[in-house]
């Protein structure tokens, strides 16, 4: 068995068998694969497709391509997933608000992946925090704050490790397959016993409309619940940036105005619809609503930040980043205001194009050896319905240079749709699978 045999079936739209998946995801983790390989692996994955079984063998096999962890906790070890989207910081604020409420969330992220943000980048613009850290680390933070948010070590799913920054440049970002096996192979070697999936849809997302956002989230829930984890996913409305924030720095504001009580808004709603299945699935509340509830509460009287400043603070960061975060965080040096070009309603928000805005300025990465300026970004975004004059602003631009804001300003107007009519936003969460 081989990569070029492996790959001419692939070519030939054919369809590799267990005993094959098994292989490649092997070779992937122990260098017996190139780049190049990797790349062909990718694209013919993306152009074929797999099967049920062979999207649960490749997510198994990558998996056990490294260790996979155990815990000895007086509670559920329980985690959640995005399947990306643009101001989505969920994960800053439900990790902490789980450990609040009596859950282990050993929280193995990801980086910027195409046009939306990773939770490692932001946990990365806090000055100090290290997000790569070994078995022993991860232990100790777990104990005592019950929550990490961390980046996969070499030994948990390298073959994921090895694929992930491939599909980045190679355009196979949005393969239903491999975003599976991808998610579920880091999920599943860090020894959850529950997991609650948020799969976004709309402009903003990987999936643009509700039936790849539903097809995506039965393969996950499918996929992980065969494995032997728990798992739910919901299916929540990506038609607008979640907060008013795209970048780095930027969405970590967001998430501190949110811990410490100065705004609620969306971000809540998302983390108490997906805690509160976390929670009633583990048996720390009676049922969803319960925990949902829960969730809330530890949100709004600060348990949820008293958690985030301790994981924070082990993690190497500020040991009193909640009482002083505005003091720490990185500024842009040019920052003006985007205003509108005429009135009227805002009835659409090319969320992917406002991504690809912060990836230009600076904000994500093109090459995966790119380096991320985490100051750069937007803020105080539009919001969908919201009435508008000529001159009134769509958009606050974060930049480094005066000509990349230029370039920034017409990129923003452009994904900005008016209408004379007023219109209605969606449904934040849009329904449950499970």
């Amino acid at each position: 068995m081989d990569a070029r045999g492996i790959l001419g079936k692939l070519r030939h739209r054919q369809l590799p068998n267990r005993k094959e998946l098994a292989w490649f995801a092997r070779a992937l983790a122990d260098g017996r694969v190139s780049d190049a390989q990797a790349g062909a692996f990718a694209m013919g994955v993306c152009q074929v497709g797999l099967s049920d079984a062979g999207r649960v063998a490749l997510t198994l096999a990558m998996r056990d391509s490294g260790q996979v962890l155990s815990w000895d906790v007086n509670g559920p070890v329980l985690d959640k997933h995005s399947t990306g989207g643009v101001g989505d910081c969920v994960s800053l604020v439900l990790a902490p608000a789980l450990a609040a409420c009596g859950a282990y969330v050993p929280m193995i992220s990801g980086r910027g992946l195409g046009h939306t943000g990773g939770t490692l980048d932001k946990m990365e613009a806090i000055p100090g925090v290290s997000t790569q850290m070994g078995e022993g680390q991860l232990r100790q933070i777990i104990g005592r704050t019950g929550c990490a948010i961390v980046g996969a070590t070499g030994d948990i799913a390298p073959a994921d490790k090895r694929l992930y920054a491939v599909r980045d440049v190679t355009s196979t970002v949005d393969s239903m397959d491999l975003i599976t096996a991808s998610i579920l192979s880091k999920k599943l070697a860090a020894g959850l016993q529950g997991l609650v999936l948020d799969v976004k849809v709309g402009s903003g997302a990987f999936m643009k409309d509700i039936e790849q956002a539903q097809l995506l989230a039965n393969a996950l829930t499918n996929t992980a619940n065969a494995s032997g984890c728990k798992t739910t996913a919901i299916i929540s409305d990506m038609s607008q940036p979640l907060v008013p924030s795209l970048g780095n720095a930027l969405e970590v504001v967001e998430v501190m105005r949110v811990l410490t009580g100065q705004i609620e808004g969306p971000i809540v709603s998302v983390c108490a619809a997906l805690g509160g299945v976390l929670l009633a699935n583990a048996g720390l509340a009676a049922d969803v609503q319960k925990g949902a509830d829960a969730i809330c509460a530890a949100i709004r009287d600060g348990r949820a930040a008293e958690r985030f400043g301790m994981m924070i603070a082990q993690m190497g960061g500020p040991t009193q980043f909640v009482e002083n975060w505005s003091r720490f965080l990185p500024e842009a040096t040019v920052i003006g205001q985007i205003s509108a070009p005429g009135a009227g309603y805002v009835a659409a928000i090319d969320g992917e194009a406002l991504g690809m805005v912060v990836v230009a300025l600076g904000g994500g990465r093109m090459l995966e050896t790119d380096e991320i300026n985490t100051a750069v970004g937007l803020s105080e975004v539009v919001r969908l319905g919201a009435r508008v004059a000529k001159g009134d602003p769509l958009a606050v631009i974060h930049a480094v240079r005066s000509d990349d804001a230029e370039k920034a300003v017409r990129a923003v107007r452009a994904a900005v749709t008016l209408s004379d009519e007023p219109v209605t936003p969606p449904d934040l969460i849009v329904e449950r699978v499970g």
